[in-house]
Order: structure tokens, then C-alpha cells, then sequence
């Protein structure tokens, strides 16, 4: 599995989060305390928002902690909403296309998880997707599949609604070809104005998100915290959503 972090807020420098914290996305990517692998080598990636809509991002397959131009990059890179993500491949290759995030338009979108039985799904997922959004899909991972199959089910319109409709797609082909692995869903997703996580999961066993709310509304969303001040932080129940806007939070229940 994967270790993730999501930050909106006030400007900050990535490095905060990624490269300085005491439990910092570069220190997860060797040392996971609550994912199933400790190591998370298979590459990473970055993504933020800044002057544009769309956001930039930078991936690579090296592993986060043997890289120089992430600590450059996040040194350097000031933003009030960014992505980044180290990856365990669950079993496609690595490679830049596989990395988190991945981007469509405005939005911004990365996964912990699994589609249980991947390999005897992925041509029937493929062929849900229409020209437009099959033309986009550059990797082979189930992450940007799931991404681009709810951008398909209009995702601007209701996040929550259009992931969980594909979602229950999946699980009813699991059903059908009588997969018994899990499908596991813990995902984070923005357009740039709202910070939204998923956590669910068809065993009732979805990996791990929290969140932490500062005084000064500033918010970050993560795999598994960043510092040891435990009593700040939240979980995100398990088979819930939960949505940050300016100023406001929301957490809904997801059924899948």
C-alpha cells in the first residue's frame, strides 16, 4: 500500500510536509508505521495548485528519499493546496504513467487501495471508459482507471456520487467473475477549491486516513500522521467521505 498527504490551507512550502515534519512523507516512504509494507519505493509524486486551474505536478520513479529534486522542488514550491503521494505498487510496473497524482483538467486525484483480482477486471473496466476519457489514460494502474471512469460519471457535479456509482460497478464485476480480494478505496480528490478524502472499502477493512484541523483553518489530510501529537489528529471513519471547503468541514457516510 501507499502513503499519502493532502495539505490546503494558508501557502505553505511543501518541505513542511514532505521533507522536514518529524514523520514526513519522506521518513513514511521508509519507515510506514501504519500501512501493510514499511517501504514505499515504487516511485512518487507531487501535485499543486497555483496561479493556473490546472495543477503542476512532478512524478518519478525513484524512490522519495534517494531523490535531490524533490527536496529542491519543495524547498521552493509555495501553495495553498497540494498532493503528494509514495508509492507500493500492488502489482503494475513502475513507471512515470503509474505514479500519483494524476490529473485531468482542474482535477487531482490519488489512491491507497486495490481493485481485488486487478488483472481479470482491467479489460472489462477499460471498456466502460468512452474515447474521450480512454484517450487520457496513460498508466495501467487501477488508481487512474477508477480517476478517469468517475471523471466519465461526471465528477464536477457530485464527487461522492459519481465514485460511488463507480465503485459498485467494480464490486458487482468482482462479483461476477467471483473475485474474493477485497476492493479497497482510500483516496483523496480536489478541484483545486475543495479537499475531499474517501475512505471505504467492501471487507470493511479500508486503510488508514486522518485529518488534522488547525486553529487557523488550515487542514491536512493523510495516510497516517506526520508528527506524534496523536490527540490532534482524526480518523476518518471507515465508509465515510469527508469534504473540506473554505472555512467548513463535512463528513457524510458512503456505502459501497
Amino acid at each position: 500500500m501507499c502513503r499519502w498527504i493532502a495539505y490546503k490551507g494558508q501557502p505553505v512550502f511543501l518541505e513542511h510536509y514532505i521533507t522536514t515534519a518529524e514523520h514526513s512523507l519522506i521518513h513514511q516512504s521508509l519507515h510506514a508505521e501504519q500501512g501493510k509494507t514499511e517501504t514505499n519505493g515504487d516511485g512518487f509524486g507531487i501535485g499543486w495548485y497555483g496561479a493556473r486551474p490546472e495543477p503542476g505536478i512532478y512524478r518519478e520513479i525513484l524512490p522519495a528519499w534517494n531523490d535531490g529534486n524533490l527536496k529542491s522542488l519543495a524547498a521552493q514550491i509555495q501553495s495553498s493546496l497540494f498532493f503528494a503521494h509514495v508509492r507500493a505498487s500492488t502489482g503494475t510496473e513502475t513507471s512515470r504513467a503509474n505514479c500519483h497524482p494524476f490529473t485531468l483538467d482542474q482535477w487531482m486525484f490519488m489512491h491507497n487501495g486495490q481493485i481485488g483480482g486487478y488483472g481479470d477486471l482491467r479489460r472489462m473496466l477499460e471498456s466502460m471508459l468512452d474515447d474521450t476519457h480512454y484517450s487520457h489514460r496513460t498508466g495501467t494502474t487501477d488508481s487512474e482507471l477508477l480517476f478517469l471512469l468517475a471523471m466519465q460519471e461526471d465528477l464536477q457535479s457530485c464527487p461522492k456520487k459519481a465514485l460511488g456509482k463507480v465503485l459498485k460497478r467494480v464490486i458487482k464485476g468482482m462479483a461476477e467473475k467471483n473475485i474474493s480480494s477485497p476492493l479497497r478505496f482510500t483516496s483523496c480528490l480536489s478541484d483545486g477549491k475543495r479537499l475531499i478524502g474517501f475512505r471505504c472499502s467492501s471487507d470493511h477493512q479500508a486503510p488508514s486516513l486522518f485529518y488534522r484541523l488547525y486553529e487557523n483553518g488550515d487542514v491536512i489530510l493523510v495516510s497516517e500522521p506526520i508528527d506524534r501529537q496523536l490527540e490532534c489528529w482524526q480518523e476518518v471513519p471507515q465508509d465515510h467521505v469527508v469534504c473540506f471547503t473554505d472555512g467548513e468541514m463535512m463528513l457524510s457516510e458512503m456505502a459501497i
